[in-house]
């Protein structure tokens, strides 16, 4: 059972885990574990699933993954019947009414739909995962020389689950510098898995740019892939200009996680989000709603 705090509501809510026996299954019991270090972690798995939610036929489950996940269809650009596929419904476009931009000049906006926790006066050497387990950034992005900037700055985790909107967007205005990529191997993000796989970030396929803000300096956006994500795929033009909630890109099916760096200094992350993350739980939000603050 994963527990949230609902900002509107200011209470806890539980997340509908989409396969949540299949992942209890998989990183709780031995014979599970074996079977996702041997198969379900590897790339090949992730490929093919991938390559069936891209064609016509998955259109199948589209229905009823709405039906059972209780997902508000009306909100996206499309309609039911204009979905090519399920991986086409997956990375679903929303309507610009339902998540409105705050366009204040120094508010800092959440890059996407998700779960997020916060950290701040990061040690580069000891990043939170989940509770308990750390990670280190040079072991993240596996570069030196982008380590040092960030120290003792902010880290944004933005966890998205199977039934969140899967695209990813600019948090300011100004330009995005040319993403890099990392192989690696594939992973939930779900909770349940980053409680049972040391460096779990570390060892996933993952991209990472720098962005340079208008308002909050470099920061470091890193996208993560997990099971049964296909592609991540990055939509933006680097070296252009970019609005603040101008799509970045979208993960293709499956969990997926954002995690954005700042350095010291540069932007300052709302109180509940914060008292919520030092709890140890994660908060929602939906793109576009202010987070922080400059």
């Amino acid at each position: 059972m994963i527990k949230f705090y609902n900002r509107g509501t200011k209470k806890y809510e539980t997340e509908q885990v989409v396969g949540d026996t299949y992942l209890k299954w998989t990183y709780a019991s031995p014979v599970g574990m074996k079977f996702l270090e041997l198969i379900i972690k590897k790339k090949l798995f992730s490929k093919l699933y991938g390559f069936y939610c891209d064609r016509k036929m998955s259109k199948r489950k589209i229905k009823s993954f709405i039906r059972h996940y209780g997902i508000d269809i009306s909100l996206c650009e499309k309609s039911l019947d204009q979905f090519e596929s399920f991986n086409d419904f997956f990375t679903r476009k929303l309507t610009s009414e339902v998540r409105p931009i705050d366009s204040a000049l120094g508010s800092l906006i959440s890059p996407g739909d998700g779960k997020l926790v916060a950290y701040e006066n990061i040690d580069l050497s000891k990043l939170v995962q989940i509770k308990g387990f750390t990670y280190s950034l040079h072991n993240l992005i596996g570069d030196p020389s982008k380590v040092t900037q960030f120290s003792e700055g902010i880290c944004l985790i933005l966890r998205l689950s199977p039934t969140d909107c899967h695209r990813f967007h600019f948090i300011d205005n100004g330009i995005c510098e040319e993403t890099k990529k990392i192989k690696g191997v594939y992973y939930s993000v779900n909770p349940i898995a980053l409680k049972a796989v040391t460096e779990l970030f570390c060892k996933n396929k993952r991209e990472w740019s720098i962005f340079h803000s208008d308002n909050f300096g470099d920061v470091l956006c890193i996208e993560v892939g997990a099971t049964c994500v296909g592609s991540i795929i990055q939509s933006y033009a680097p070296g252009k200009r970019v609005k603040k909630g101008d799509e970045k890109g979208y993960f293709k099916f499956g969990g997926s996680t954002t995690i954005l760096f700042f350095e010291k200094g540069k932007v300052k992350i709302d109180k509940d989000i914060i008292d919520q993350t030092s709890k140890g739980y994660e908060t929602r939000v939906f793109m576009g709603e202010k987070i922080g603050k400059r």
